[in-house]
């Protein structure tokens, strides 16, 4: 059996008011789903699609990779906003998510046009 012995630091997520376990080595969004917690929307998990961005309000994080200029501008970046994906955390965070809950797409939801 394998205990996860690694420092972990607190992230809240306004939004939900869950906070959860994030190891220092280990991206936000990757904490998050290893604990199998919901709360930041999930897509391609390297960057490129920008669905987990989100605003930083308290605490730091240091970046794990590049950040897609398409879904972060810099001005963005030094304002708190980053892609959960991204980052790891080095201090306690508390963050908003920027984008929404819900997927925009509901499984077996159609619509019918009538002429």
């Amino acid at each position: 059996m394998f205990f996860d012995t690694r420092p972990k630091l607190s992230v809240h997520v306004m939004q939900t008011h869950e906070t959860f376990a994030c190891a220092q080595d280990e991206s936000l969004l990757q904490g998050m789903l290893r604990l199998g917690r919901k709360g930041i929307p999930v897509g391609c998990v390297n960057g490129g699609c920008g669905v987990c961005k989100v605003h930083v309000i308290e605490g730091q994080c240091r970046p794990l990779g590049p950040i897609s200029r398409a879904h972060v501008s810099a001005t963005e970046e030094a304002h708190g906003f980053t892609l959960a994906c991204r980052v790891a955390p080095v201090t306690a965070i508390q963050l908003e998510v920027v984008g929404k809950f819900e997927k925009p797409f509901r499984k077996g939801f159609t619509t019918s046009v009538n002429p």
